[in-house]
């Protein structure tokens, strides 16, 4: 199927490939006589910490301010802590690649001028966690990951299990595909908030689960399905590839198609049948793809900003066909979903030279 975003590296990626190399081995010139420090925008910082092994990320905020929300894969040390550079000599090893951040870049400023003074080398975030979030990238408290909308609204993100999320936005609480158990993985939904809004891509056990959506909905709950879900329901109000809707105030939504495209997977998820939602919320845009191989309608997304793709066998997609509908989706977070025990471990850093910040949470603990 042809694409708009070639597989083979692109001259571009290949300077970009190099700056990002390059950044690798100076920041370890601490074993020589030179430290630095090197100061890189948020699109930078995200490429940088997904593509270098050996890499430790710090926050050197508070633990408060940690625990309340942080860069996904990060340690906190407290810079204003008295023995923040003894702690840090001890947990960041010398040949370790050290990566630093903090809320504004102003305490990491500082603590990065104290490291280098120690012979260290330092990579900076320029403008902290607010300039990460204002390009729309995740921070995430361990439970759930958190963003800002282009209006500044809050989002919260929160990956359940297999193919089940939960989306906070405003207030509002969105349920995709709930499903209370799965052999034997169980969420409990009496637990959780009853929904505002609860989505279904399609009619297969481990998306539509009944007694959950039961479990979710109160009185003024919006169920939106696929026909054949909505006919199993007996209620709800049915969407169709293509159809649109508004919501709610700075709630939209979009069907889109979700199919098999591979020979011997058609009789799975048959085109016209199975919907992906592209929720557009104050702005911005989450793709949930369903179960889906890559297919051309990708192409005509329009902007997105969060995807989640499915990767599984025999059903869904393979990494590699992962990787290629990531290079038609172009989002800005890519949340790889629905993959039991694939190995996902070629598709950071085959998709981080893209752009693209690969966010692998825990669907199936």
């Amino acid at each position: 199927m042809p694409t708009k975003y070639p597989h083979s590296l692109s001259k571009m990626k290949i300077l970009k490939l190099i700056f990002l190399m390059a950044l690798s081995v100076s920041a370890l010139s601490c074993n020589g006589n030179a430290p630095s420090i090197q100061l890189l925008d948020a699109t930078e910082f995200a490429e940088y910490i997904q593509m270098t092994p050996n890499l430790t990320l710090v926050d050197v905020r508070s633990p408060e301010e940690f625990a309340a929300g942080h860069i996904p894969g990060a340690i906190n040390i407290d810079f204003s802590d008295e023995d923040f550079v003894e702690d840090l000599m001890t947990k960041v090893a010398a040949d370790k690649h050290l990566a630093i951040y903090c809320r504004t870049g102003h305490r990491s400023g500082e603590a990065a001028e104290t490291l280098k003074a120690k012979g260290r080398s330092v990579m900076e975030l320029k403008g902290g966690i607010i300039e990460w979030q204002n390009v729309l990238l995740p921070l995430t408290t361990g439970k759930e990951d958190l963003y800002l909308t282009p209006g500044g609204k809050n989002v919260t993100i929160q990956p359940l299990i297999h193919a089940s999320i939960r989306i906070v936005f405003d207030g509002k609480e969105i349920e995709v595909d709930p499903v209370g158990t799965l052999g034997n993985r169980t969420t409990d939904y009496s637990q959780m908030p009853k929904a505002d809004l609860i989505l279904v891509t399609h009619e297969h056990h481990d998306h539509l689960d009944p007694a959950a959506i039961k479990t979710l909905s109160k009185a003024d709950t919006i169920v939106i399905a696929n026909p054949n879900s909505a006919e199993i329901l007996g209620y709800g109000m049915a969407m169709r590839n293509g159809d649109r809707k508004t919501l709610a105030d700075g709630i939209e939504l979009e069907a889109v198609p979700a199919y098999n495209t591979s020979a011997d997977k058609l009789q799975f998820h048959p085109r016209g049948r199975d919907n992906g939602y592209i929720l557009s919320l104050d702005g911005l845009r989450i793709y949930i793809a369903g179960d889906t191989e890559p297919i051309p309608e990708m192409k005509d997304l329009g902007k997105i900003d969060i995807a989640f793709l499915p990767c599984n066998l025999p059903y869904t997609m393979t990494p590699s066909q992962l990787i290629e509908a990531a290079r038609i989706v172009r989002p800005g977070v890519l949340y790889p979903y629905h993959f039991g025990t694939t190995d996902l471990s070629s598709i950071t850093p085959a998709l981080a030279p893209d752009g693209i910040y690969v966010r692998i949470c825990p669907f199936d603990p």
